[in-house]
Formats: structure tokens, C-alpha cells, sequence
């Protein structure tokens, strides 16, 4: 495919902006740095990442969606938490975010981003697995996170419906049912007990997680959660739905949602080549998994580069990821707006100075 190359400069724009998915969005301005494809390149087309490009592109930047179109929530049945999208299908809310982003101009293509560089002159140079280069001045990365899974067998098939991980997200939709939470780690207990306000029918699964202290066993105990010893071998399922969680010798307590703390590791492997490296984040003295490091903004330590939701933080929600894009591009016009106004300058000193 032909890459795209900036359009002149567009007409002023009218004072009322329209409304995302207008017929006529005003042309994008020209690409900052001289023969990039885009000023603003976005790679993933998750909520992060969506936000971001309708922000850009809402600011008159050339900008373009890189998605691979493999959303981490796919398998569950709504979002939540969303303010005034609660309950929206992932699908759905993504399909209106791809909407408003061309709305204004920007663009989206289907496709997963292999290798990035920078290029000598200033941006960057991103590869396709498709074998499509492209040039940006700066990059947004929104790639998410992948969800290491218990390796019990029948779990990952029940992920995002009955076995779930948040509460927040999922926790209202399971109330008043049986809850079990399957310990992995030193913080089963602390899972447990935040899965109480709930439910008052939650069991602690211990499975491989550390034998709790006597304090701890008081603390559930006082709440009424149900504290099982031994290892789970397998999940039961009927009808597609989670029946029963089974032990090993083969005792099963029925179950009607299971809990569980995957790890969770930042999908970062197109940043190693601009040299960034993933850290681990950590909940107390408990790796919850790797991200890329930034500042609040989504700027990492490489100029010109920004990562905003899960990539960055591993427990943003879908509406903290939005949040988190918008401010990441508002930081990326607020660098081109510097770096138009050095050009600007630049070019006026040129042409007052004597010959």
C-alpha cells in the first residue's frame, strides 16, 4: 500500500468545530518534520489510543491509527465503569472511538507495527508486519498488555465472562453470588477480602498462594470468607458457563465466578528498538507485572515518544486508558506547536537578515 503523504495547508477552520463523523472534516495540517508521512503516528487502536488520535486530531495534526484489532477486554460483555457508556459492548465503544477519529480527519489502518527507529533526519521510521514503512515526527504507543493466565486447565476458556480479575470491573455483575478466588500469591488474602463487599459468599482457593498468618485467617474469618487448602486441577464448566472449581483428590465446590491475579506484561517489544526497556510494577512488595516507564504526561525517556493506558500503568480501566491518551496528545501537540514556533523563527530570522 502507498503510504500516505501530508496534505497542503487545509483553509481556516470554521469557528464551531463539527461534529465527530461530519461529512466535511477540514483537511489535517502538514506533517512538522519535512517528508513524514504523519506528525502524530499511533500504534494501537484501543480506547488509549483512540483518545489520543481524536485529541490530535481534533488539534489539526496529521494522524494515523495503527490497530491490530485484537482488544484485550474482546471476550467481555460490556465496559465498565465508563461513565455514561456503562454496560457498552468493547466492540461497540471502539467502533464509535474509530468513528469520531476519521470524524475529524484522522486516519485508521488495520495492521501491527514490528520495529520502529528513529531516522536521521528527526522522527521515526515504523515497519508493518506487512512490510509498509512509515514515517512519523512523534509516536504514541498504546499496545496494552497481555494477561498471563494460572495455567489450570479450563481457566483461560472462561476469561472475561466467569473467571475475571477485577472487581470494579465486574464485581456488581457477580453480587451476591458465589465467588471463588484463586490464590497465586502473597495477595490472595487482600483479593479475597476485597471481594467481600460484593458477596458474602467468597472462598479463598489457597492453591499455590503462601499459608496465610494467624491474623489473616482471623480477618477472613470475621468476614465470612471460606479459606480451602490444596491445589485446583481443573475448572468445571457446563453449558459454557463456570459450574464448579475442583480440587486435587477430586472434591469440587460449586462456584459461580472465579477471581484471579494474572500477571500482566506490557506489550513493549516495538520499543526495544529506540532503547526502551520495560520495568516492573509493583503493588507493595508484589509484582504485578512489567509497563513502560513515563512521566505523567505518557513522555518517556526517549524524545519524541509517549505511552499512554495499560502499557504504562497496569491498572488503568478503560476510562483511566482514554484519560491517559488525551493527556498523552496534548503533550504531543503542545512538543509540534514548539517545534513549528523554533521553525517559525528560524525562517523570519532568515529572511530579515542582511544579505
Amino acid at each position: 500500500m502507498t503510504n500516505h503523504h501530508p496534505q497542503p495547508e487545509a483553509e481556516p477552520r470554521p469557528e464551531a468545530a463539527p461534529e465527530p463523523g461530519a461529512a466535511a472534516a477540514p483537511e489535517p495540517r502538514a506533517a512538522a518534520e519535512a517528508q513524514a508521512d504523519v506528525e502524530a503516528l499511533v500504534l494501537g487502536g484501543g480506547a488509549a489510543g483512540l483518545a489520543g488520535a481524536a485529541t490530535l486530531a481534533r488539534a489539526r495534526r496529521s494522524v494515523l491509527v495503527i490497530d491490530a484489532g485484537a482488544p484485550r477486554n474482546a471476550p467481555a460483555s460490556g465496559v465498565h465503569t465508563y461513565l455514561a457508556r456503562e454496560g457498552t459492548p468493547p466492540a461497540q465503544l471502539l467502533a464509535a472511538g474509530r468513528a469520531e477519529v476519521e470524524g475529524y480527519g484522522g486516519r485508521i489502518r488495520r495492521g501491527t507495527a514490528t520495529a520502529a527507529e528513529r531516522r536521521p533526519g528527526g522522527g521515526f521510521l515504523v515497519t508493518l508486519d506487512d512490510g509498509t514503512t512509515l514515517t512519523a515526527s512523534r509516536l504514541l504507543v498504546t499496545t496494552g498488555l497481555t494477561d498471563e493466565l494460572p495455567a489450570v486447565p479450563g481457566l483461560a476458556q472462561l476469561w472475561g465472562r466467569d473467571v475475571l480479575h477485577c472487581p470494579y470491573c465486574h464485581g456488581w455483575e457477580v453480587r451476591d453470588r458465589a465467588v471463588g478466588v484463586l490464590g497465586t500469591g502473597p495477595m490472595a488474602a487482600h483479593q479475597a477480602l476485597l471481594w467481600r463487599q460484593w458477596t458474602d459468599r467468597v472462598t479463598l482457593f489457597l492453591h499455590t498462594a503462601p499459608e496465610p498468618d494467624d491474623e489473616t485467617y482471623e480477618r477472613l474469618a470475621a468476614r465470612g470468607v471460606s479459606v480451602v487448602d490444596g491445589e485446583v486441577i481443573r475448572l468445571v464448566a457446563e453449558g459454557g458457563r463456570l459450574a464448579a472449581v475442583e480440587l486435587a483428590g477430586g472434591r469440587r465446590i460449586a462456584a459461580d465466578a472465579l477471581a484471579v491475579a494474572p500477571r500482566f506484561t506490557a506489550n513493549a517489544g516495538i520499543l526495544r528498538g529506540l532503547g526502551l526497556e520495560a520495568e516492573e510494577q509493583r503493588m507493595g512488595e508484589y509484582v504485578m507485572g512489567t509497563r513502560i516507564p513515563a512521566d505523567p504526561a505518557g513522555a518517556t525517556a526517549v524524545p519524541g515518544v509517549w505511552v499512554a493506558g495499560n502499557v504504562a500503568n497496569l491498572t488503568e480501566q478503560v476510562i483511566g486508558a482514554a484519560a491517559a491518551g488525551v493527556r498523552a496528545a496534548a503533550a504531543i501537540n503542545a512538543d509540534l506547536v514548539e517545534a513549528d514556533t523554533r521553525r517559525a523563527v528560524a525562517k523570519a530570522r532568515a529572511a530579515t537578515a542582511p544579505a
